[in-house]
Protein backbone atom coordinates (compact mmCIF):
# COMPACT_ATOMS: atom_id res chain seq x y z
CA UNK A 1 0.00 0.00 0.00
CA UNK A 2 1.21 3.49 -0.83
CA UNK A 3 0.92 5.48 2.36
CA UNK A 4 0.63 9.26 2.54
CA UNK A 5 3.52 10.84 4.43
CA UNK A 6 1.99 13.45 6.73
CA UNK A 7 5.41 14.68 7.90
CA UNK A 8 3.96 15.72 11.23
CA UNK A 9 5.88 18.03 13.53
CA UNK A 10 5.54 21.09 15.72
CA UNK A 11 2.53 22.02 17.80
CA UNK A 12 -0.73 20.27 16.96
CA UNK A 13 -3.59 21.93 18.81
CA UNK A 14 -5.95 19.45 20.50
CA UNK A 15 -9.12 21.40 19.84
CA UNK A 16 -12.55 21.26 21.49
CA UNK A 17 -15.71 20.55 19.54
CA UNK A 18 -17.83 23.71 19.32
CA UNK A 19 -21.47 23.17 20.20
CA UNK A 20 -24.44 25.49 19.95
CA UNK A 21 -25.37 27.34 23.15
CA UNK A 22 -27.80 24.61 24.21
CA UNK A 23 -25.27 21.85 23.47
CA UNK A 24 -27.76 20.14 21.19
CA UNK A 25 -25.75 20.25 17.99
CA UNK A 26 -22.33 21.13 16.63
CA UNK A 27 -21.66 24.70 15.50
CA UNK A 28 -20.11 24.75 12.00
CA UNK A 29 -19.36 28.47 12.06
CA UNK A 30 -17.53 28.17 15.36
CA UNK A 31 -15.55 25.24 13.97
CA UNK A 32 -14.43 27.35 11.03
CA UNK A 33 -13.61 30.31 13.30
CA UNK A 34 -11.58 28.08 15.58
CA UNK A 35 -9.50 26.76 12.70
CA UNK A 36 -8.86 30.33 11.53
CA UNK A 37 -7.58 31.18 15.01
CA UNK A 38 -5.22 28.21 14.88
CA UNK A 39 -3.94 29.18 11.43
CA UNK A 40 -3.41 32.78 12.54
CA UNK A 41 -1.65 31.59 15.69
CA UNK A 42 0.92 29.65 13.71
CA UNK A 43 0.37 26.11 14.95
CA UNK A 44 1.31 23.26 12.64
CA UNK A 45 -2.03 21.50 12.79
CA UNK A 46 -5.18 20.60 14.66
CA UNK A 47 -6.41 17.38 16.24
CA UNK A 48 -10.23 17.33 16.33
CA UNK A 49 -12.38 14.57 17.88
CA UNK A 50 -9.90 13.64 20.57
CA UNK A 51 -10.29 13.92 24.33
CA UNK A 52 -10.46 17.72 24.10
CA UNK A 53 -13.12 17.29 21.41
CA UNK A 54 -15.43 15.19 23.63
CA UNK A 55 -15.51 12.46 20.98
CA UNK A 56 -17.43 10.07 23.22
CA UNK A 57 -20.39 12.49 23.28
CA UNK A 58 -20.71 12.79 19.49
CA UNK A 59 -23.28 10.92 17.45
CA UNK A 60 -21.86 8.93 14.53
CA UNK A 61 -23.11 11.62 12.12
CA UNK A 62 -21.65 14.44 14.22
CA UNK A 63 -18.31 12.66 14.56
CA UNK A 64 -17.90 12.54 10.81
CA UNK A 65 -19.18 16.06 10.31
CA UNK A 66 -16.66 17.50 12.78
CA UNK A 67 -13.80 15.80 10.95
CA UNK A 68 -15.05 16.96 7.57
CA UNK A 69 -15.62 20.55 8.64
CA UNK A 70 -12.14 20.81 10.15
CA UNK A 71 -10.54 19.44 6.98
CA UNK A 72 -12.52 21.87 4.85
CA UNK A 73 -11.69 24.82 7.11
CA UNK A 74 -7.98 23.99 7.21
CA UNK A 75 -7.94 23.81 3.40
CA UNK A 76 -4.41 22.43 3.35
CA UNK A 77 -2.95 25.36 5.29
CA UNK A 78 -2.31 23.30 8.42
CA UNK A 79 -2.42 19.57 9.13
CA UNK A 80 -5.57 17.85 10.32
CA UNK A 81 -5.01 14.72 12.41
CA UNK A 82 -8.43 13.22 13.03
CA UNK A 83 -8.97 11.60 16.40
CA UNK A 84 -10.35 8.08 16.02
CA UNK A 85 -11.94 6.38 19.00
CA UNK A 86 -14.44 3.54 19.08
CA UNK A 87 -15.22 0.53 21.25
CA UNK A 88 -14.85 -1.89 18.33
CA UNK A 89 -12.26 -2.51 15.66
CA UNK A 90 -14.88 -2.26 12.92
CA UNK A 91 -16.05 1.09 14.24
CA UNK A 92 -12.51 2.45 14.38
CA UNK A 93 -11.83 1.24 10.83
CA UNK A 94 -15.00 2.89 9.58
CA UNK A 95 -14.06 6.24 11.14
CA UNK A 96 -10.48 6.04 9.91
CA UNK A 97 -11.62 5.29 6.37
CA UNK A 98 -13.99 8.25 6.49
CA UNK A 99 -11.21 10.55 7.72
CA UNK A 100 -9.08 9.47 4.78
CA UNK A 101 -11.98 9.90 2.35
CA UNK A 102 -12.57 13.54 3.34
CA UNK A 103 -8.89 14.48 3.26
CA UNK A 104 -7.43 14.24 6.77
CA UNK A 105 -3.63 14.19 6.80
CA UNK A 106 -3.32 11.45 9.44
CA UNK A 107 -5.32 9.83 12.22
CA UNK A 108 -4.73 9.63 15.96
CA UNK A 109 -6.09 6.31 17.17
CA UNK A 110 -7.09 5.45 20.72
CA UNK A 111 -7.74 1.73 21.20
CA UNK A 112 -11.11 0.33 22.32
CA UNK A 113 -11.60 1.23 25.97
CA UNK A 114 -13.50 -0.13 28.99
CA UNK A 115 -12.07 -3.65 28.70
CA UNK A 116 -8.28 -3.13 28.43
CA UNK A 117 -6.62 -4.95 25.54
CA UNK A 118 -3.61 -7.19 25.96
CA UNK A 119 -0.48 -6.03 24.16
CA UNK A 120 -0.98 -8.67 21.48
CA UNK A 121 -4.60 -7.59 20.98
CA UNK A 122 -3.50 -3.95 20.79
CA UNK A 123 -0.98 -4.75 18.05
CA UNK A 124 -3.59 -6.72 16.11
CA UNK A 125 -6.06 -3.84 16.44
CA UNK A 126 -3.56 -1.24 15.22
CA UNK A 127 -2.46 -3.46 12.33
CA UNK A 128 -6.06 -3.89 11.20
CA UNK A 129 -6.73 -0.16 11.27
CA UNK A 130 -3.44 0.60 9.51
CA UNK A 131 -4.17 -1.97 6.79
CA UNK A 132 -7.52 -0.32 6.07
CA UNK A 133 -6.17 3.14 5.18
CA UNK A 134 -3.33 4.85 3.37
CA UNK A 135 -2.75 7.37 6.15
CA UNK A 136 -0.18 7.32 8.91
CA UNK A 137 -1.34 6.54 12.42
CA UNK A 138 -0.47 8.31 15.64
CA UNK A 139 -1.11 5.96 18.55
CA UNK A 140 -2.82 7.75 21.44
CA UNK A 141 -1.03 6.47 24.53
CA UNK A 142 -3.43 7.39 27.33
CA UNK A 143 -3.40 4.59 29.91
CA UNK A 144 -5.67 6.47 32.34
CA UNK A 145 -8.50 6.06 29.81
CA UNK A 146 -7.62 2.76 28.11
CA UNK A 147 -6.05 0.79 30.95
CA UNK A 148 -3.15 -0.06 28.61
CA UNK A 149 0.21 0.99 30.04
CA UNK A 150 3.11 0.52 27.63
CA UNK A 151 6.79 0.70 28.47
CA UNK A 152 9.43 2.12 26.11
CA UNK A 153 10.13 -1.27 24.50
CA UNK A 154 6.44 -1.79 23.73
CA UNK A 155 6.03 1.73 22.37
CA UNK A 156 8.94 1.06 20.02
CA UNK A 157 7.44 -2.28 19.04
CA UNK A 158 4.12 -0.83 17.90
CA UNK A 159 6.23 1.43 15.67
CA UNK A 160 7.25 -1.70 13.77
CA UNK A 161 3.64 -2.02 12.53
CA UNK A 162 3.43 -0.61 9.01
CA UNK A 163 1.69 2.75 9.21
CA UNK A 164 2.01 3.28 12.97
CA UNK A 165 4.67 5.96 12.77
CA UNK A 166 3.88 8.27 15.69
CA UNK A 167 2.56 8.20 19.20
CA UNK A 168 1.10 10.88 21.43
CA UNK A 169 2.32 10.29 24.96
CA UNK A 170 -0.35 11.18 27.49
CA UNK A 171 0.91 8.74 30.07
CA UNK A 172 2.63 11.29 32.30
CA UNK A 173 5.53 8.81 32.46
CA UNK A 174 8.50 11.06 31.83
CA UNK A 175 10.93 8.16 32.24
CA UNK A 176 9.44 6.07 29.42
CA UNK A 177 9.10 9.13 27.19
CA UNK A 178 12.76 9.98 27.81
CA UNK A 179 13.73 6.37 27.09
CA UNK A 180 11.99 6.45 23.71
CA UNK A 181 13.42 9.87 22.81
CA UNK A 182 16.99 8.90 23.66
CA UNK A 183 17.21 5.41 22.20
CA UNK A 184 14.23 4.41 20.04
CA UNK A 185 13.45 7.26 17.64
CA UNK A 186 14.42 5.08 14.70
CA UNK A 187 11.33 2.95 15.33
CA UNK A 188 8.62 5.43 16.30
CA UNK A 189 8.28 9.23 16.50
CA UNK A 190 7.15 10.67 19.81
CA UNK A 191 4.84 13.61 20.40
CA UNK A 192 4.38 14.89 23.92
CA UNK A 193 0.75 14.89 25.01
CA UNK A 194 0.95 15.56 28.74
CA UNK A 195 0.58 19.32 29.10
CA UNK A 196 2.85 19.95 32.07
CA UNK A 197 5.63 17.89 30.43
CA UNK A 198 5.60 19.91 27.21
CA UNK A 199 8.87 21.76 27.86
CA UNK A 200 10.60 18.52 28.85
CA UNK A 201 9.36 16.66 25.79
CA UNK A 202 10.38 19.37 23.32
CA UNK A 203 13.75 19.90 24.98
CA UNK A 204 14.43 16.15 24.80
CA UNK A 205 13.72 16.15 21.08
CA UNK A 206 10.05 15.22 20.70
CA UNK A 207 9.01 15.93 17.11
CA UNK A 208 6.14 17.98 18.45
CA UNK A 209 3.34 18.26 20.95
CA UNK A 210 -0.37 17.51 20.77
CA UNK A 211 -1.48 20.18 23.19
CA UNK A 212 -4.88 21.36 24.35
CA UNK A 213 -3.43 24.62 25.67
CA UNK A 214 -2.55 25.47 22.06
CA UNK A 215 -6.27 25.76 21.34
CA UNK A 216 -6.37 28.54 23.95
CA UNK A 217 -3.02 30.21 23.28
CA UNK A 218 -1.88 29.09 19.81
CA UNK A 219 0.66 31.85 19.21
CA UNK A 220 2.39 31.33 22.57
CA UNK A 221 2.44 27.56 22.11
CA UNK A 222 3.90 27.83 18.60
CA UNK A 223 6.51 30.31 19.81
CA UNK A 224 7.58 27.99 22.62
CA UNK A 225 8.23 25.18 20.15
CA UNK A 226 10.10 27.45 17.78
CA UNK A 227 12.34 28.89 20.49
CA UNK A 228 13.21 25.53 22.06
CA UNK A 229 13.24 23.14 19.10
CA UNK A 230 14.45 25.41 16.30
CA UNK A 231 16.38 28.25 17.92
CA UNK A 232 17.74 26.05 20.77
CA UNK A 233 17.31 28.94 23.21
CA UNK A 234 16.52 27.22 26.49
CA UNK A 235 16.77 30.38 28.60
CA UNK A 236 14.15 32.15 26.50
CA UNK A 237 12.17 28.93 26.40
CA UNK A 238 12.00 28.82 30.20
CA UNK A 239 10.64 32.36 30.26
CA UNK A 240 7.93 31.46 27.78
CA UNK A 241 7.20 28.19 29.51
CA UNK A 242 6.52 29.51 33.02
CA UNK A 243 3.07 31.04 32.33
CA UNK A 244 2.19 28.23 29.90
CA UNK A 245 3.05 25.69 32.59
CA UNK A 246 0.83 27.55 35.02
CA UNK A 247 -2.14 27.38 32.65
CA UNK A 248 -1.38 23.74 31.84
CA UNK A 249 -1.23 22.87 35.53
CA UNK A 250 -4.58 24.49 36.25
CA UNK A 251 -6.23 22.75 33.30
CA UNK A 252 -4.85 19.37 34.39
CA UNK A 253 -6.46 19.88 37.80
CA UNK A 254 -10.02 20.19 36.42
CA UNK A 255 -12.09 18.37 33.83
CA UNK A 256 -10.01 19.07 30.75
CA UNK A 257 -12.66 19.74 28.05
CA UNK A 258 -14.63 21.90 30.49
CA UNK A 259 -11.47 23.80 31.36
CA UNK A 260 -10.64 24.50 27.72
CA UNK A 261 -14.15 25.71 27.01
CA UNK A 262 -14.13 27.93 30.11
CA UNK A 263 -10.81 29.45 29.02
CA UNK A 264 -12.08 30.15 25.51
CA UNK A 265 -15.25 31.74 26.87
CA UNK A 266 -13.16 33.97 29.15
CA UNK A 267 -11.10 35.03 26.11
CA UNK A 268 -14.21 36.02 24.18
CA UNK A 269 -13.97 33.15 21.70
CA UNK A 270 -16.64 30.78 23.07
CA UNK A 271 -17.19 27.33 21.60
CA UNK A 272 -20.30 26.42 23.55
CA UNK A 273 -20.78 24.23 26.62
CA UNK A 274 -19.53 20.76 27.40
CA UNK A 275 -22.06 18.00 26.97
CA UNK A 276 -23.49 15.95 29.79
CA UNK A 277 -22.40 13.97 31.68
CA UNK A 278 -19.63 16.60 31.85
CA UNK A 279 -20.50 19.70 33.81
CA UNK A 280 -19.39 23.32 33.53
CA UNK A 281 -16.63 24.35 35.90
CA UNK A 282 -17.37 25.75 39.33
CA UNK A 283 -16.86 29.50 39.70
CA UNK A 284 -13.72 29.01 41.79
CA UNK A 285 -12.11 26.92 39.05
CA UNK A 286 -13.08 29.43 36.38
CA UNK A 287 -11.36 32.13 38.40
CA UNK A 288 -8.20 30.01 38.66
CA UNK A 289 -8.21 29.71 34.88
CA UNK A 290 -8.79 33.45 34.55
CA UNK A 291 -5.80 34.11 36.82
CA UNK A 292 -3.64 31.81 34.67
CA UNK A 293 -4.76 33.61 31.52
CA UNK A 294 -3.87 36.95 33.11
CA UNK A 295 -0.42 35.65 34.00
CA UNK A 296 -0.01 34.57 30.38
CA UNK A 297 -0.99 38.05 29.24
CA UNK A 298 -4.00 36.72 27.35
CA UNK A 299 -6.59 38.34 29.61
CA UNK A 300 -6.64 41.88 30.94
CA UNK A 301 -5.68 42.28 34.57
Amino acid sequence: MTRKNANLGGVLAAIPTPFTADGASIDPEAIRAQVERMVAGGVAGVVPTGTSGEFTSLTPKEYREVIRLNVEAAAGRIKVVAGIGHTSTAGAVDLACYAEEVGADAVMVVPPFYDPLSFEALKAFLATVADSIGLQIMYYNVPSATGIALDADQLAEIGDIDGVDYFKDTSGDAVSLTDVLTSRTDRITAFNGWDTLTFLGIALGAKGSVWGVASVAPAQAAELFRVIAEEKDLDRGRELWAPLWNLSSVLESVNYPAGLKAALELLGTPVGPVREPLLPLADADRERIADALRTLGALAV
